[in-house]
């Protein structure tokens, strides 16, 4: 199967020749990403890469880029982080009906990461949602690509912030 997502790197400053960037993502095997460098020292790279699972495509994505640009620091692995829109554009209902949704089912509708004027969800968590209500059709590979950049963004913030900090969260839990 098919997965399209996009990995979004800080570069080092050493990583500033494009063309040699390019040329190192080709050669350790990156040729199905296009490859965006519209802010200094960020790289973004959409795969359209092919593989028996949505793991297994950004993982082989991450380990290449890794192995091509190593001094490369992960900021985000997406679709993740969404808006209303964003959902509504995926599942073919307008924003104004995925807001009814959300207002209509405040008990249930997954919780934001951040709320306020522009609040945004966990996209993998609104299409399980959307999935469990039924009567949308939801993309299993959107979805899966979802769920996996979830992960990966969890699991980069885990290591960015170490477990010291978090030992004595007990009240998020509670």
């Amino acid at each position: 199967m098919e997965y399209i997502f996009t990995l979004k790197y800080q570069l080092a400053d050493h990583d500033s020749d494009l063309d040699a960037l390019v040329e190192r993502l080709g050669a350790a095997g990156c040729d199905d990403a296009l490859v965006g460098v519209g802010q200094p020292g960020r790289l973004a790279l959409e795969f359209s890469r092919e593989a028996d699972s949505a793991e297994e495509a950004v993982r082989t994505a991450l380990a290449d880029v890794k192995s091509a640009v190593p001094s490369a620091r992960l900021i985000e692995a997406s679709p993740d982080l969404v808006g209303l829109t964003d959902v509504a554009d995926l599942v073919g209902v307008s924003r104004q009906a995925m807001r009814k949704l959300m207002l209509t089912h405040r008990v249930t509708f997954p919780i934001p990461v951040h709320e306020g004027s522009a609040s945004i969800w966990h996209l993998a968590e609104v299409l399980d949602w959307l999935k469990a209500r039924g009567g949308y059709q939801i993309d299993v590979g959107i979805l899966e690509i979802a769920q996996v950049a979830l992960e990966v963004n969890i699991t980069k913030e885990a290591i960015r912030h170490p477990r010291s900090r978090r030992d004595n969260m007990e009240l998020l839990t509670a």
